[in-house]
């Protein structure tokens, strides 16, 4: 709930604070779906990842499992890692409003709480709240993200994941010699009449015109013994924009700017046998104007500055030609300070995180997996009191070819940690078959597992307080899904159904609003997806529906609830039309995204309705030589008003123009010439 949602700065409903949930469909564009080394399923990968980061990548994967490249990152050309999924993948997001705003991702009808967010391989969910900063990553320094939907995943084998995992990989090796990359871009809000809130009619500002903008930076250099990277970030949004209130007025949003900051660094030493020893950091900085509601123009001050350090050691052959190994070491610090009502509520969290994973090539026809990570965790919180925390967790998996063509993966590992020092075991069986060439069928079973958030159970203040006898969220579920491909051609399905139980509630006692184990929920779904080459140009098609059931507060599968701010329809599409293919200096092309959702309740008795939307992005890159390209980006086309959470409108029509830069190669270049 990130800090109780800024501090009470934002209205928190019992169903949000129950389950808030929206639902991705399956990639369109260049996103299909690969092997977890970014391959075809189907093709053997190397023994080793040329990122370093994942040794003990399956051959095959059981799990639904989508990848984004860094060329698909840069020609969307999206605002930050939210936007970028909704636009790429279909994904649900929940935010409340522009850029620097809180926002989260859900898949499968779980929340960023739920869905476990990783960077090269390391879980990054916030012990306190459980989500994760999507504003906080560069997409600039990002070269591939991997999204692999349904609990309990065999690939990183990590602790609550319900809706799946995100992880973003950043650390790779350049390409010898030089490179520096870069892209500057401003974006324009839509200005126009407006009336106050003193009730005055304001004149159009064209300085909304220069609303937002980005700049990023990157160099690397590349040699036989070693290599490095370095990045940095910054943003100024000022989040003036013009939306429709309740009462059909034309509002201007104000009080809502952002300013944040980054800087990466990485470093990677060749070994001896193929190994790697891999070293990298970063920080982030933000000072946001939160609203204390989504039409209001009051707000209150936060500021948010963390730190990440991470030492890694890749090794495909440890010891011996059939064993392989990863260790990594990791330390991040966050501090956020609110303003509220003239008091000072400060949160600092620190947070030390080991984890070793081994794999062991036994037979041609077995391979184990087998490792264990564990994670400690300190607060200091004018709001929950000084408090600490262990937990971690070992897993074994058995990868088994039963056939040429048949592959099964049992997996379980066991789980420790809380308060109360609970622990379960979270099985997973999974099998893929490749039926032939073309057709290949999958097929899950599996448990979620999550230990309640430092927030649920010590939060003090506003009316609001924690419970330390929380029970952890348990839920199973299963998935079976086909795909069939010839050449460009694809489609896709999946069925899947979930059921959780001890979700953690926050509702009003009377006495104030405290959490329980009350929530229990039943989802149904399927998805499907069609990629379609024309001509000159390629169509995407997905829909996704997911059927929802609440019952918890008294409510039956008779009562029909549905789950908060779950559509039960999710349509996208996409058509990219490129030109000048023959032609790398003159490349370019143009795309088009669009994406729908249904109806969607605010609240678990499904009373306040939101109504459906459609949003529709144009993009256009055009490469200027050998170098640097030039690109615009409108998002939300159509100027549609809506709400992606109840009572924050979100923006209209804008409009992103910019340039990037990549030189690579520049000392192989200059001793050609």
């Amino acid at each position: 709930m990130r800090f109780l949602s800024r501090l009470f700065g934002k209205r928190l409903p019992a169903g949000v604070l129950a389950l808030c949930v929206l639902c991705p469909l399956f990639p369109q564009d260049n996103a299909a779906e690969q092997a977890p080394d970014g391959g075809v399923p189907g093709e053997d990968p190397p023994l080793f990842t040329a990122e370093g980061i994942t040794v003990t990548a399956s051959l095959e994967t059981t799990q639904q499992m989508k990848v984004l490249t860094k060329e698909d990152v840069a020609r969307h050309s999206a605002g930050d890692l939210a936007t970028l999924l909704q636009e790429t993948l279909n994904a649900g997001v929940t935010r409340y409003g522009g850029y620097g705003n809180q926002a989260g991702i859900n898949l499968r009808g779980f929340d960023s709480a739920r869905v476990a967010f990783l960077i090269d391989g390391v879980p990054q969910n916030s012990p306190v709240s459980g989500d994760f900063d999507l504003s906080a990553l560069d997409l600039a320094s990002v070269e591939k993200i991997e999204v692999i939907y349904g609990g309990s995943d065999t690939k990183y084998n990590v602790s609550g994941a319900f809706g799946g995992v995100i992880n973003v990989v950043t650390v790779k090796k350049p390409p010898p010699g030089f490179r520096l990359s870069g892209s500057a871009s401003n974006t324009s809000a839509l200005p126009g009449a407006y009336r106050t809130h003193e009730g005055k009619t304001g004149s159009p500002r064209w300085e909304d015109l220069a609303d937002t903008q980005n700049v990023s930076l990157s160099a690397g250099y590349g040699a036989e013994a070693y290599s490095w990277s370095a990045a940095l970030f910054a943003n100024r949004a000022q989040n003036h924009f013009l939306y429709t209130d309740p009462y059909r007025f034309t509002r201007r949003k104000e009080r809502n700017e952002v300013y944040d900051s980054g800087l990466s660094a990485s470093f990677v030493r060749e070994l001896p046998g193929y190994a790697k020893l891999l070293a990298s950091g970063d920080a982030h900085v933000a000072e946001r104007s939160i609203p204390l509601s989504g039409y209001a123009s009051a707000a209150r001050e936060q500021r948010d500055v963390s730190a990440k350090q991470s030492v890694m050691l890749d090794m495909p052959r440890a010891f011996r030609g059939d064993l392989s190994a990863e260790a990594s070491l990791s330390h991040s610090w966050a501090a956020t300070d609110f303003d509220t009502k003239g008091a000072s509520s400060c949160h600092v969290l620190h947070s030390v995180s080991a984890i070793q994973r081994w794999d062991w090539y036994a037979l041609d026809a077995l391979a184990l997996k087998l490792g264990g990570d564990y994670r400690f965790v300190t607060l200091d919180s004018t709001d929950m009191g000084a408090r600490g925390r262990h937990d971690g967790g070992a897993y074994i998996t058995a990868e088994c070819r039963l056939t040429q063509t048949l592959l099964i993966i049992p997996s379980v590992k066991a789980v420790f940690g809380g308060t109360s020092g609970s622990a379960a075991a979270v099985p997973k069986l999974g099998a893929v078959w490749n039926v032939s060439d073309a057709v290949t069928l999958k097929n899950n079973y599996f448990r979620g597992f999550k230990l309640p958030d430092f927030e649920d159970l010590y939060w003090k203040g506003g009316g609001m307080s924690g419970n330390p006898d929380l029970k952890p969220e348990d839920g199973w579920g299963a998935d079976f899904g086909g795909s069939y491909r010839y050449k460009a051609f694809s489609v896709d399905g999946t069925v899947f159904a979930q059921r959780t139980a001890d979700s953690i509630h926050w509702s009003n006692t009377g006495r104030g609003w405290r959490p329980e184990n009350v929530g229990e929920a039943a989802f149904f779904g399927c998805d499907a997806a069609v990629r379609l080459p024309l001509a000159a140009a390629a169509l995407s098609l997905s829909y996704q529906y997911l059927r929802s059931y609440l019952l918890s507060y008294g409510y039956t599968w008779a009562s029909e609830r549905r789950i908060p701010y779950m559509p039960a329809h999710t349509v996208g599409g996409s058509v990219e039309i490129p030109w000048n293919a023959g032609s790398r200096a003159a490349k370019g092309s143009a795309l088009v995204s669009a994406h729908y959702e249904s109806l969607r309740y605010a609240d678990p008795r499904n009373l306040s309705k939101l109504p459906p939307y459609f949003l529709l992005t144009v993009t256009l890159n055009q490469n200027l030589g050998e170098h640097w390209t030039a690109f615009a980006a409108a998002h939300n086309a159509l100027n549609a008003s809506y709400e992606s959470f109840d009572g924050y409108p979100m923006p209209g029509i804008t409009l992103t123009v910019g340039a990037r830069m990549n030189f690579a190669g520049l000392k192989q270049q200059a001793e050609k010439a």
